[in-house]
């Protein structure tokens, strides 16, 4: 390699549906810069977009000497042309090779002694099998895209878990256990949702609820596990019958496993590997160990010197008669304080903008003597969450509007505060996910879609249900905790209407109905209600975790380390908790994939053992 090659600037793109990967190298592999952009399928952008999106790229990346592109969609000599077309216009000048994403996929492979032939697997959002011989002969199998085609997808995998759950429910009555967690990950509250939800969801929408039906089956979830022992064989057949069509029953064939279904699914990958040594014996199989944008930065090289280019839900919807629930009526709505008008602020529209800060922070501050008002009940609510987590059950918000927002955003927290399951803490909207940015008319009025809402979680005795509802009238909130009573499960009411008078059997196992008087803005229970709701989801979560053993002194032990900010955080706590140094700390926080409690035990083990050789020589 020349001096003028081993400094070129390689420059590889890789674009799908998902995304767009961009990576800038040199010819001796030296990582320039590495970025991520938005999805670009051929088929699914017109020239201008295409020509956008490449000058997109263009600014945020070095200069290339030479450029690659793999293009999901790209399959003809016309579509090349295309992508070369579009290239030009963001790097004038600069050779570009053109080709579609299975080929830089297959090429980023490691070239193994002996192999005929190599079989790439690819499954993310869509799939396909893409092989290729010694001699250059190529051979694809599937890739027809969603409707025909993607067996084994991401796509598939989703679809056929709501299916599969639908078709239970038909057939059975019941609502099964996969199916209430794909209700969860959709912040949908029953299956009657899905029908609107489907109207607009695209592929990628659906590909990523793989991720949920994964979960099941590692739950040993059997409708789960049916679907992917399915994927599995359909993505073997595939590969096999790709590898025969190449090279005939015999030579030896290394199987290259590809995308983020089988990457980032080992115990999958697993199975899929079982069927193709099975189905072809001698055969190497291998997950692609490095990006496979790598692969168009090994075909940009090629340019330097070339210019050629379970919960049980057999009852079904609940339909409760709204007459049941008349203490949520309209009239029983205007003596909740938080329909009153607040006397302090009557000439709101002639205040100055100093003098109403001045009003809003006072009326705030009126807030924490309100709700110590409410200690007991608040306590009372903790003990009942933690304990209630501990046995393994679980917590749900609901709640519409800005409360029902606020629940959601509480139960969102914790996952990467407290490294909680997603099912542990979870929130339901009146409206569905619709609900979480924009209104949904008429959603908050209906008890029985509350309920349905309850039971298509599958809610049982050892869950814990907390309706929140600032005037203390939400019909939606009154239908799911009165569904969560008669499922035997703890129930909790957050509202700011002290003077509610609720009939005995709908009476929640703990009310919180602190005064906090009425809103600065008549009626709107996103001001104080809204700041009051926030600190009790709070304490009722924070509080909880403490007692389950996530928090030591005042640091987040179990907090998930995602991002820079957090691995120094992850540090510090290790710093504090074991009196190590700072490099230490990153070191056992690495050994054991940023497990905070982890790498204390691992430290505290090293100091214990040097302590006890030391002992020992004394």
């Amino acid at each position: 390699m020349s001096s003028a090659e081993r400094h070129s600037i390689l420059l590889g793109i890789e674009a799908g549906g998902t995304r767009t990967v961009a990576l800038a190298a040199t010819s001796d592999g030296k990582v320039l810069r590495r970025r991520e952009f938005g999805p670009a399928n051929l088929r699914l952008v017109d020239d201008s977009t295409l020509r956008r999106h490449f000058k997109t790229i263009a600014r945020d990346m070095p200069r290339p000497s030479s450029l690659a592109v793999g293009m999901a969609g790209a399959r003809s000599d016309e579509d090349r042309q295309r992508i070369r077309k579009a290239a030009a216009s963001a790097w004038k000048g600069i050779p570009c090779l053109a080709t579609n994403d299975l080929e830089t996929a297959l090429k980023a492979a490691p070239a193994l002694s002996g192999v005929v032939a190599t079989v790439l697997i690819l499954s993310g959002t869509g799939s396909c099998c893409f092989g290729q011989a010694k001699d250059r002969t190529a051979m694809k199998v599937g890739g027809w895209g969603h409707i025909l085609g993607d067996k084994g997808s991401g796509y598939e995998i989703g679809l056929r878990g709501l299916k599969a759950s639908l078709y239970h429910y038909d057939h059975d009555g019941t609502w099964p256990a996969l199916g209430a967690r794909l209700l969860r990950a959709l912040m949908l509250s029953e299956p009657n949702e899905l029908i609107t939800w489907a109207q607009t969801a695209g592929k990628t929408d659906l590909a990523a609820l793989a991720v949920v039906v994964f979960d099941a089956w590692l739950s040993k979830d059997k409708i789960a596990s049916d679907i992917l022992e399915a994927a599995a064989n359909s993505l073997a057949r595939d590969a096999l019958a790709c590898a025969t069509r190449l090279m005939g029953p015999r030579g030896k064939v290394q199987f290259v496993l590809a995308g983020s279904v089988l990457t980032q699914q080992p115990e999958f990958a697993t199975l899929v590997e079982r069927l193709l040594v099975e189905g072809r014996r001698g055969s190497l199989v291998n997950v692609l160990a490095r990006d496979s944008v790598w692969g168009a930065v090994e075909l940009a090289k090629t340019q330097l010197t070339s210019a050629t280019v379970t919960p049980d839900v057999r009852r079904g919807p609940i339909k409760l008669p709204r007459d049941s629930f008349a203490f949520t009526s309209v009239a029983s709505l205007r003596e909740s304080p938080t329909e009153m008008r607040n006397p302090r602020s009557m000439k709101l529209d002639q205040m100055s903008i100093r003098d109403s800060i001045k009003l809003m922070l006072a009326e705030d501050a009126r807030l924490p003597e309100a709700l110590l008002k409410e200690l007991s009940a608040i306590e009372r609510a903790v003990e009942i969450v933690s304990r209630s987590l501990k046995k393994g059950g679980r917590l749900f918000y609901v709640g519409a509007g800005t409360s029902g927002r606020l629940g959601v955003l509480d139960a969102s927290e914790c996952p990467p505060t407290f490294q909680t399951p997603p099912e542990m803490v979870q929130g339901i909207i009146a409206g569905g996910q619709r609900a979480l940015w924009q209104a949904v008319e008429g959603a908050e009025d209906d008890p029985a879609a509350g309920a349905r809402a309850i039971a298509f979680r599958g809610i049982g005795p050892k869950d814990v249900v907390a309706g929140i509802a600032a005037s203390g009238r939400t019909p939606f909130v009154w239908g799911a905790l009165a569904e969560a009573k008669q499922r035997r499960a703890r129930t909790i009411l957050l509202c700011f209407n002290p003077f509610l008078d609720v009939p005995r059997e709908f009476k929640p196992t703990v009310v919180i109905a602190p005064n906090i008087g009425p809103e600065i803005l008549t009626g709107s229970t996103r001001l104080k209600s809204g700041t009051a709701t926030k600190l009790v989801l709070n304490m009722l979560t924070t509080l909880s975790m403490v007692r389950l053993g996530k928090v030591m002194g005042n640091l987040m032990i179990d907090v998930k380390v995602s991002n820079v900010k957090l691995r120094d955080r992850a540090a510090r706590i290790v710093c504090e908790l074991t009196g190590c140094d700072y490099a230490t700390a990153t070191s056992a926080l690495q050994a054991t994939k940023w497990r905070i409690k982890d790498a204390c035990r691992r430290i505290m083990t090293a100091k214990n053992t040097r302590r006890a050789k030391s002992s020992r020589r004394g």
